[in-house]
């Protein structure tokens, strides 16, 4: 979606900027070129990370401060609308005074020092070290026994060389002060090439679990080589599980756990072991389903899939909870129900009932550098407090 920011960016750019055009031509041609150039930098940063023509850590400090101005100029954009649309009513009811009024340059002026003001503090907030967050969910089929079970969630670190080693510590000490049963990864861990970034998510190996550490990919593991990535989960004991699950022995009763793929597979990238050649797996339930009937079975079973608008061809193959991530919550309160929930089937972040399934959308414990703005939607650590219905 990002990429299309490069071919609306010159027309947006002169749209936001018309108040200026009669008066101040020069001013005019400035911040229409400096705005399309600001919108257009995320996705020519990707490109750049993608091919390796720039250092990462760079790329990564760069894409802050871009996402920052995009998100601005999106307010931008949103005012313009509604000046453009009082304008025109005023026109229309022959209010010539006030029209004129409504498009003077200084109102989208004072708006924009608004929006990149207000997208500062967004940005500080983003990057800070999330609170951990206990919430009860209630499931049906619950064995009694299993009432309390405590699933500490880490979705979306992304970890770069924003967020980096030193950050990560620091959900790994939160989230193991809060003495999880077992901890959940859902997807999207990293950013970068394994080889040169594997060092930002090291401390996750310190997780502290008894009934394990369990992770799943997420749509940013296949941009980046997802097979030398899957080893490094691996190597980390993170219990990678692309399409494949576990059968555990839990207080007398059977858990399942299992993660699939994620719908981004199939990328080709410069970091793949044959960048001509796509790497990863599809999401395949069906497969996980059959694991866990071959295993005998389980009372309940607990699915890492990282995007949740693949949470109702999920519920009907026997998952009593869904964990997902991907939309970081929606990152602003206003964006997060009218754009980033349309595109996820209406989900966006908390807890939902699809079917008979329980999904969990986590608002995410990182920040993807390219987009790191959070006004209203703080990052999270989860940990989900499952509960037995109530006789």
């Amino acid at each position: 979606m990002i990429f299309y920011a490069v071919l609306i960016a010159p027309i947006a750019a002169l749209w936001l900027w018309a108040p200026l055009f009669r008066h101040h031509r020069r001013a005019y041609v400035g911040c229409a070129l400096a705005t399309a150039l600001l919108t257009a930098a995320p996705a020519l940063l990707i490109y750049a990370m993608r091919n390796e023509s720039m250092d990462f850590a760079l790329v990564s400090h760069l894409q802050l401060i871009s996402g920052g101005l995009l998100a601005a100029i999106g307010m931008g954009l949103i005012f313009a609308l509604v000046r453009d649309s009082w304008w025109l009513l005023a026109r229309l009811l022959q209010k010539t005074t006030i029209a004129r009024c409504i498009v003077r340059p200084r109102w989208t002026a004072g708006f924009m020092a608004i929006a990149l003001l207000l997208n500062g503090y967004g940005l500080t907030e983003g990057t800070q070290l999330p609170a951990v967050h206990e919430r009860e969910v209630t499931l049906k089929r619950l064995p009694q026994a299993l009432d309390g079970l405590r699933i500490g969630v880490l979705a979306d670190i992304h970890a770069t060389p924003v967020n980096n080693a030193a950050y990560v510590q620091g959900l790994v000490d939160r989230l193991n002060a809060a003495k999880p049963d077992m901890v959940a990864l859902p997807g999207d861990l990293i950013d970068g090439d394994a080889p040169s970034q594997w060092g930002n998510i090291a401390p996750l190996a310190q997780l502290q679990a008894p009934l394990g550490v369990w992770s799943a990919p997420g749509n940013h593991e296949y941009y980046s080589g997802y097979d030398a990535w899957a080893k490094v989960f691996n190597r980390l004991h993170l219990n990678y599980l692309a399409n494949q699950a576990h059968v555990l022995e839990v207080r007398g009763h059977k858990l399942a756990i299992s993660g699939v793929g994620d719908p981004a597979y199939g990328r080709l990238s410069e970091q793949n072991a044959d960048p001509n050649v796509p790497e990863g797996v599809p999401p395949d339930v069906q497969a996980v389903a059959t694991q866990i009937h071959n295993a005998g079975g389980a009372d309940i079973h607990i699915l890492l899939g990282h995007q949740p608008k693949m949470a109702r061809s999920y519920a009907p193959h026997g998952i009593d909870l869904q964990v997902a991530g991907h939309t970081h919550g929606g990152h602003i309160v206003g964006m997060d129900r009218w754009l980033v929930a349309p595109a996820n089937d209406g989900f966006v972040r908390g807890l939902y009932d699809v079917g008979s399934m329980r999904l969990f959308v986590s608002a995410g414990a990182g920040l993807w550098p390219g987009f790191a703005v959070r006004l209203g939607v703080p990052s999270s650590i989860d940990v989900l407090v499952l509960r037995a219905p109530q006789p």
